[in-house]
């Protein structure tokens, strides 16, 4: 390897390290304004509006199409060994531990990272940051804080959310589409879960949420070069959430594994 190109990578290494401390800092700031005054609790409601009521369409349509995809899958699958009465027990389990939240999430990241993103970016380039600075207002906790709690507290629920819907849109494949009993296909669903189960679905959505807030006010606080600079920074945030969502599906999946047992 020449000098110059391991100058390069070692520029390109500490580069990334920077960018890493820079997201740990904003995030660790976002988290620690959370208890210190002055508290923006109109601002996290009206986060709360936006990011929760407004991607509430969606991750339903989501939720509900995975579960009819689901159980159309599955029982093709599962009648090949006489076992078409668990659809039900394995669309929960499959909703509940994966896709429910990831999902649900995917669809967060796309519609509110994107949009944090953008709105920062904005506030950045238009030089509208550096004037609450001068005003003496800090911008880690009068923007990203309200967006950070909002967005964790939110994503909870629109997993949850996602999950009831897509069991349903495979109940209702399952009744209609292959005749399944109704009270077959929830009884196995229900019988399946178990605290496992609900542990992996209930944690994953909290961590998704913080990624999604964080790296979308982190790429539009860092947005340079005027409207350019803002839409570039909108992509890099959809594209950073969305990998850092499955990467951390399976950190997070192999932890909860190995601290509270193998899954049935």
């Amino acid at each position: 390897m020449t000098p110059e190109a391991e100058f390069n990578l070692g520029g390109v290494v500490k580069e990334q390290l920077l960018e890493l401390q820079e997201f740990t800092l904003l995030l660790w700031r976002g988290f620690r304004n959370i208890f210190q005054r002055p508290f923006y609790f109109d601002d996290t409601l009206r986060q709360m509006d936006v990011i929760g009521v407004g991607s509430l369409p969606i991750v339903i349509l989501t939720g509900f199409f995975t579960g009819a995809v689901m159980a159309l899958q599955l029982s093709a699958t599962l009648a090949a060994y006489g076992q078409v009465e668990r659809t039900g027990e394995l669309v929960a389990i499959s909703l509940v531990r994966e896709l429910g939240p990831v999902l649900a999430s995917l669809m967060v990241a796309g519609r509110n990272a994107s949009g944090m993103a953008s709105e920062l970016g904005s506030m950045v380039v238009t030089e509208q940051i550096d004037a609450m600075r001068a005003l003496g207002t800090d911008p880690i906790k009068k923007l990203v804080t309200p967006r950070l709690v909002a967005t964790l507290i939110m994503n909870f629920f629109l997993a949850i959310i996602a999950d009831i819907f897509g069991v349903i849109g495979g109940w209702i494949y399952a009744v209609l589409g292959i005749g399944l009993d109704s009270r077959q296909f929830w009884s196995s669903a229900f019988y399946a879960l178990d605290f496992r189960d609900l542990v992996q679905g209930l944690t994953k959505p909290v961590v998704f949420g913080i990624i999604v807030a964080a790296v979308g006010c982190y790429f539009g606080l860092r947005a340079r070069g005027g409207t350019e600079g803002v839409g570039r920074a909108t992509t890099q945030a959809v594209v950073a959430a969305s990998l850092l969502i499955i990467m951390s599906d399976f950190v997070i999946s192999r932890v909860l594994i190995t601290f509270i047992g193998q899954l049935h």
